[in-house]
């Protein structure tokens, strides 16, 4: 998800207090008037071409700072935002003086943020909610939506919980399926609303034709991860929603934050959903940010990853044994037993993944998860991070039968 935005940049001869739009971006100072209106053009230096051609855009971008700016609808961009380019997506407020970038055309890893309100409340969430009225952001979302370009391979949706939106949810899956039907979309949400089967029969309805829902689920007990998530009967409606979700159609996955209230669990875990779920498209372990709600519960939370990998190759061994696909995110690759490493998935996005300077001489840089950029990830991390070096081989962890 791209947070990025700034008050650094400077707007020029803006209307007073216009309403905040979201526009594609273009590099092309050559479109027809007709197109150029519904786009933000992007120059290294806009003196370099005559006022008459930049005045048909909605927006004028130079990455280099102008002193004497005439042109209307001028902004001077902060170097924060240099990387901005053709095909990206921006939402522009000049009341505020901001520019937030939604969608990057380079990227692996776009969301759209589309509520801060949840109906759990889990130890570690690292996206807190907050009771507010965040419609306007439906429209956001659908807007940026249709300003992607189709060849977008994937987008995120996030929130909160995306389905506490209700009619407004299903309107962003509905412009996601009509203006980017080839493009994958992932929809994190606690599934809990679907055991309605009402919901889950609307979502069938829209015939997104490549959709999957993310969903948590932290115990095999229900008391677990009702505590976890803060919400009373949490696990029975998320169980019962990842049925009607299997009934209807929609393809799941499963999420596990590994944390010290559920790494002992893990193999169990994993033994419930072999037999229960294990139609899933797979399951998804996934270590801990420390961020957001994490900061006030660390003591409660934090375990050093090397302290749970037995319990962590267990779970992966009992899955594989079930033939459900298995995945492990967030995690640093030194830090896994030498069966779970083949599982292991950079998922971390790229503009919150960092690598610790002792990661630097790594041969297995590239196949790591990396870490988290966020609230404090890279001051707290395992005492047992250590690069793989050339021709150096490292101590396998104890078999697990």
């Amino acid at each position: 998800m791209i947070k990025l935005y700034s008050k650094e940049c400077r707007f020029y001869n803006w209307e007073e207090s216009p309403e905040p739009i979201i526009l594609s971006v273009t590099e092309n100072p050559h479109l027809p008037r007709v197109l150029a209106k519904k786009y933000a053009i992007v120059l290294d230096n806009v003196n370099d071409y005559p006022e008459d051609i930049l005045s048909g855009y909605a927006a004028i971008l130079s990455r280099q700072s102008i002193q004497d700016v005439r042109l209307s609808k001028f902004i001077s961009l902060d170097p924060e935002f240099s990387y901005i380019k053709n095909g990206d997506v921006i939402r522009i407020n000049a009341y505020a003086n901001e520019i937030r970038v939604l969608f990057r055309v380079d990227s692996d890893h776009n969301s759209l943020l589309v509520t801060e309100r949840c109906n759990s409340f889990c130890l570690m969430c690292s996206q807190p909610p907050r009771n507010v009225d965040d419609s306007y952001l439906i429209k956001d979302a659908c807007d940026a939506i249709k300003c992607m370009p189709r060849s977008a391979t994937s987008l995120g949706i996030t929130g909160g919980e995306p389905t506490l939106l209700d009619d407004g949810f299903l309107e962003i899956v509905q412009a996601a399926s009509s203006y980017l039907p080839e493009t994958y979309l992932h929809i994190l949400t606690n599934g809990r609303s679907f055991s309605d089967r009402a919901n889950s029969r609307a979502l069938k309805r829209i015939k997104h034709p490549n959709l999957m829902l993310g969903i948590p689920l932290y115990s095999d007990l229900s008391e677990q991860h009702d505590f976890i998530v803060q919400a009373k009967n949490a696990f029975e409606e998320t169980i019962k929603g990842i049925l009607n979700l299997r009934r209807d159609g929609v393809r799941v996955e499963l999420r596990v934050v590994i944390h010290k209230q559920t790494y002992s669990r893990l193999p169990d875990l994993a033994r419930f959903i072999a037999r229960n779920l294990a139609f899933v498209e797979h399951v998804a372990f996934m270590g801990l940010e420390l961020t957001g709600f994490t900061k006030a519960n660390f003591k409660a939370l934090w375990i050093d990853p090397h302290d749970y990998r037995n319990e962590l190759d267990q779970a992966c061994r009992i899955l594989q044994a079930s033939r459900v696909k298995t995945m492990i995110y967030n995690h640093q690759l030194c830090l896994l037993s030498e069966y779970s490493r083949e599982f292991s998935v950079n998922s971390i996005s790229d503009w919150k993944n960092e690598y610790l300077e002792k990661c630097t001489p790594c041969m297995r840089k590239n196949e790591c998860g990396g870490f988290f950029s966020t609230g404090f990830s890279l001051t707290k991390t395992s005492d047992f991070i250590k690069p793989f070096m050339e021709l150096e081989k490292m101590i396998p962890v104890k078999e697990i039968c």
